[in-house]
């Protein structure tokens, strides 16, 4: 199994890795443009997007991973009507994903 220090040296830059401490990790997502599947039969073009949402995420390297999310907002050209993609990114009543928040309700128990 790969340790911490080898697995950041396949993300990061090995200098880096060797010669900085990581204070804070921050990640950013843009929705890509392509038609969500369930809205393929729709003529939709691509309006910007919706506020973006930060998320906890899994630690790296002992630090909270930050995710800033930004979903995209689709315009139906026949009806006018505003649809986004129903993701389920946060954990209800969190501002960690899904997954982190199982991972922690795991450990919790023990």
């Amino acid at each position: 199994m790969l340790s911490d220090y080898d697995l950041l040296k396949f993300l990061l830059p090995e200098f880096l890795v060797e010669h900085f401490n990581i204070l804070k990790a921050d990640i950013y997502f843009e929705e890509k443009s392509s038609i969500p599947e369930e809205f393929k039969e729709r003529l939709l073009e691509s309006k910007g997007f919706l506020p973006e949402i930060i998320v906890d995420d899994y630690p790296l390297r002992g630090k909270i991973v930050k995710l800033h999310v930004k979903r995209r907002r689709w315009t139906d050209k026949s009806s006018g009507e505003i649809l986004q993609r129903n993701w389920q990114v946060v954990a209800k009543g969190t501002r960690m994903t899904n997954e982190f928040a199982v991972f922690l309700k795991k450990i919790s128990r023990h």
